[in-house]
Protein backbone atom coordinates (compact mmCIF):
# COMPACT_ATOMS: atom_id res chain seq x y z
CA UNK A 1 0.00 0.00 0.00
CA UNK A 2 1.24 3.48 -0.86
CA UNK A 3 0.29 6.25 1.55
CA UNK A 4 -0.41 9.95 1.32
CA UNK A 5 0.87 11.72 4.43
CA UNK A 6 -0.81 14.83 5.80
CA UNK A 7 1.61 16.96 7.83
CA UNK A 8 0.28 19.93 9.83
CA UNK A 9 2.46 22.97 10.49
CA UNK A 10 1.34 26.04 12.38
CA UNK A 11 2.80 29.48 11.53
CA UNK A 12 6.48 29.43 12.41
CA UNK A 13 6.22 32.45 14.69
CA UNK A 14 3.80 30.49 16.90
CA UNK A 15 5.60 27.15 16.81
CA UNK A 16 7.55 25.40 19.54
CA UNK A 17 6.83 27.80 22.40
CA UNK A 18 8.08 25.24 24.93
CA UNK A 19 11.57 25.55 23.48
CA UNK A 20 11.73 29.19 24.55
CA UNK A 21 13.84 30.28 27.51
CA UNK A 22 13.85 33.37 29.65
CA UNK A 23 16.70 34.78 27.61
CA UNK A 24 14.59 34.75 24.46
CA UNK A 25 17.64 33.64 22.48
CA UNK A 26 16.27 30.38 21.13
CA UNK A 27 15.41 30.75 17.40
CA UNK A 28 12.15 28.85 17.62
CA UNK A 29 10.90 29.62 14.08
CA UNK A 30 14.25 28.48 12.68
CA UNK A 31 14.10 25.25 14.66
CA UNK A 32 10.47 24.58 13.76
CA UNK A 33 11.22 25.03 10.07
CA UNK A 34 14.31 22.81 10.29
CA UNK A 35 12.31 20.08 12.04
CA UNK A 36 9.62 20.22 9.35
CA UNK A 37 12.11 20.20 6.48
CA UNK A 38 13.96 17.17 7.84
CA UNK A 39 10.69 15.39 8.61
CA UNK A 40 9.23 15.94 5.15
CA UNK A 41 12.49 15.11 3.35
CA UNK A 42 12.68 11.78 5.19
CA UNK A 43 8.99 11.05 4.53
CA UNK A 44 9.39 11.71 0.81
CA UNK A 45 12.31 9.27 0.77
CA UNK A 46 10.18 6.49 2.28
CA UNK A 47 9.23 3.73 -0.16
CA UNK A 48 5.71 3.47 1.32
CA UNK A 49 4.95 7.18 0.77
CA UNK A 50 3.60 8.39 -2.53
CA UNK A 51 2.77 11.96 -1.58
CA UNK A 52 3.15 14.43 1.28
CA UNK A 53 0.58 17.18 1.81
CA UNK A 54 1.57 19.94 4.24
CA UNK A 55 -1.29 21.93 5.74
CA UNK A 56 0.09 25.35 6.61
CA UNK A 57 -0.58 29.05 6.24
CA UNK A 58 3.05 30.01 6.71
CA UNK A 59 4.39 31.35 3.38
CA UNK A 60 8.05 30.78 4.18
CA UNK A 61 7.50 27.21 5.34
CA UNK A 62 5.19 26.54 2.41
CA UNK A 63 7.77 27.70 -0.11
CA UNK A 64 10.62 25.71 1.45
CA UNK A 65 8.59 22.53 1.88
CA UNK A 66 7.10 22.83 -1.58
CA UNK A 67 10.62 23.03 -2.99
CA UNK A 68 11.29 19.62 -1.44
CA UNK A 69 8.35 18.12 -3.34
CA UNK A 70 5.52 18.40 -0.81
CA UNK A 71 2.08 19.65 -1.84
CA UNK A 72 1.10 22.73 0.15
CA UNK A 73 -2.49 23.09 1.29
CA UNK A 74 -3.58 26.34 2.95
CA UNK A 75 -5.64 25.97 6.10
CA UNK A 76 -9.02 27.64 5.60
CA UNK A 77 -10.35 29.82 8.41
CA UNK A 78 -12.56 28.17 10.99
CA UNK A 79 -11.16 24.65 10.63
CA UNK A 80 -11.03 24.19 14.41
CA UNK A 81 -7.35 23.93 15.21
CA UNK A 82 -5.01 21.00 14.63
CA UNK A 83 -7.63 18.28 14.29
CA UNK A 84 -9.72 20.40 11.97
CA UNK A 85 -6.68 21.09 9.81
CA UNK A 86 -5.87 17.38 9.62
CA UNK A 87 -9.45 16.46 8.75
CA UNK A 88 -9.41 19.15 6.05
CA UNK A 89 -6.18 17.72 4.65
CA UNK A 90 -7.54 14.18 4.59
CA UNK A 91 -10.78 15.30 2.89
CA UNK A 92 -8.84 17.22 0.25
CA UNK A 93 -6.67 14.18 -0.47
CA UNK A 94 -9.72 11.97 -0.85
CA UNK A 95 -11.50 14.45 -3.10
CA UNK A 96 -8.70 13.86 -5.61
CA UNK A 97 -8.16 10.17 -4.84
CA UNK A 98 -11.19 8.64 -3.07
CA UNK A 99 -9.42 5.34 -2.37
CA UNK A 100 -6.25 6.87 -0.97
CA UNK A 101 -4.66 5.47 2.16
CA UNK A 102 -4.09 8.54 4.35
CA UNK A 103 -1.91 9.02 7.40
CA UNK A 104 -1.02 12.05 9.46
CA UNK A 105 2.54 12.64 10.57
CA UNK A 106 3.85 15.19 13.04
CA UNK A 107 6.07 17.91 11.59
CA UNK A 108 8.55 17.76 14.47
CA UNK A 109 10.32 14.44 13.87
CA UNK A 110 13.80 15.68 12.90
CA UNK A 111 15.46 12.29 13.44
CA UNK A 112 12.96 10.48 11.17
CA UNK A 113 14.36 7.51 9.25
CA UNK A 114 12.61 6.52 6.00
CA UNK A 115 13.03 2.82 6.71
CA UNK A 116 11.48 3.07 10.17
CA UNK A 117 8.57 5.08 8.81
CA UNK A 118 8.08 2.39 6.18
CA UNK A 119 7.87 -0.30 8.86
CA UNK A 120 5.23 1.69 10.75
CA UNK A 121 3.15 2.25 7.63
CA UNK A 122 3.45 -1.42 6.66
CA UNK A 123 2.11 -2.34 10.09
CA UNK A 124 -0.73 0.15 9.68
CA UNK A 125 -1.97 -1.70 6.59
CA UNK A 126 -3.15 -4.51 8.86
CA UNK A 127 -5.89 -2.37 10.44
CA UNK A 128 -8.67 -0.04 9.29
CA UNK A 129 -7.23 2.70 11.51
CA UNK A 130 -3.97 2.61 13.43
CA UNK A 131 -1.72 4.95 15.38
CA UNK A 132 1.77 5.19 16.83
CA UNK A 133 2.33 6.64 20.29
CA UNK A 134 5.05 9.22 20.88
CA UNK A 135 8.21 8.56 22.88
CA UNK A 136 6.55 9.80 26.07
CA UNK A 137 3.70 7.32 25.66
CA UNK A 138 1.09 10.07 26.00
CA UNK A 139 0.65 11.61 22.58
CA UNK A 140 0.55 10.37 19.00
CA UNK A 141 2.99 10.94 16.16
CA UNK A 142 1.18 9.05 13.38
CA UNK A 143 -2.45 8.16 12.69
CA UNK A 144 -3.36 6.09 9.64
CA UNK A 145 -6.65 5.36 7.89
CA UNK A 146 -6.97 2.67 5.23
CA UNK A 147 -8.92 3.34 2.01
CA UNK A 148 -12.56 3.98 2.78
CA UNK A 149 -11.94 4.74 6.47
CA UNK A 150 -12.38 8.17 8.01
CA UNK A 151 -9.22 9.51 9.64
CA UNK A 152 -11.01 10.97 12.71
CA UNK A 153 -7.96 12.67 14.27
CA UNK A 154 -7.98 13.36 18.03
CA UNK A 155 -4.56 14.95 18.54
CA UNK A 156 -3.24 17.27 21.27
CA UNK A 157 -2.75 16.35 24.90
CA UNK A 158 -3.39 12.71 25.79
CA UNK A 159 -4.14 11.69 22.23
CA UNK A 160 -2.83 8.14 22.67
CA UNK A 161 -5.74 7.31 24.97
CA UNK A 162 -8.26 9.11 22.75
CA UNK A 163 -7.14 7.37 19.59
CA UNK A 164 -7.26 4.01 21.32
CA UNK A 165 -10.75 4.77 22.65
CA UNK A 166 -11.86 5.73 19.13
CA UNK A 167 -11.17 2.18 17.94
CA UNK A 168 -7.82 2.78 16.26
CA UNK A 169 -5.30 0.00 16.84
CA UNK A 170 -2.00 0.91 18.46
CA UNK A 171 1.10 0.01 16.45
CA UNK A 172 3.48 -1.70 18.85
CA UNK A 173 6.78 -2.00 17.02
CA UNK A 174 10.27 -1.98 18.47
CA UNK A 175 13.08 -0.19 16.72
CA UNK A 176 11.08 2.74 15.32
CA UNK A 177 12.32 5.35 17.78
CA UNK A 178 12.80 7.98 15.07
CA UNK A 179 9.07 7.92 14.27
CA UNK A 180 8.17 8.35 17.95
CA UNK A 181 10.68 11.11 18.76
CA UNK A 182 8.80 14.37 18.43
CA UNK A 183 10.42 17.52 19.80
CA UNK A 184 8.62 19.94 22.12
CA UNK A 185 11.23 20.62 24.81
CA UNK A 186 14.98 20.97 25.16
CA UNK A 187 15.14 17.44 26.56
CA UNK A 188 13.29 16.16 23.50
CA UNK A 189 15.79 17.95 21.29
CA UNK A 190 18.69 16.36 23.14
CA UNK A 191 17.09 12.94 22.64
CA UNK A 192 16.56 13.59 18.93
CA UNK A 193 20.16 14.75 18.52
CA UNK A 194 21.31 11.54 20.21
CA UNK A 195 19.35 9.52 17.65
CA UNK A 196 20.86 11.57 14.83
CA UNK A 197 18.87 14.36 13.22
CA UNK A 198 18.65 15.56 9.64
CA UNK A 199 21.08 18.14 8.28
CA UNK A 200 18.83 21.17 8.66
CA UNK A 201 18.11 20.48 12.32
CA UNK A 202 21.76 19.74 12.99
CA UNK A 203 22.70 23.14 11.57
CA UNK A 204 19.89 25.01 13.36
CA UNK A 205 20.62 23.37 16.73
CA UNK A 206 24.38 23.76 16.57
CA UNK A 207 25.56 25.39 19.80
CA UNK A 208 22.10 25.79 21.32
CA UNK A 209 22.34 23.19 24.07
CA UNK A 210 24.96 25.10 26.02
CA UNK A 211 24.64 27.08 29.27
CA UNK A 212 22.44 30.15 28.96
CA UNK A 213 20.79 29.05 25.74
CA UNK A 214 17.83 26.75 25.03
CA UNK A 215 16.93 25.11 28.35
CA UNK A 216 20.48 24.09 29.15
CA UNK A 217 21.48 22.87 32.59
Amino acid sequence: MVWTLVVPLKPLALAKSRLATGTGRAPRPTLALAFALDTVAAALACRAVGDVVVVTDDPVAGARLGALGARILPEPPGTGGLNGALAHGARTVRERAPRAAVATLNADLPALRPGELGRVLDSATEFPRAFLADAAGIGTTLLAAAPGMELAPAFEGRSRARHRASGAREIELAGVDSVRRDVDTAEDLRAALALGVGPRTAAAADGLLTPGVIGAD
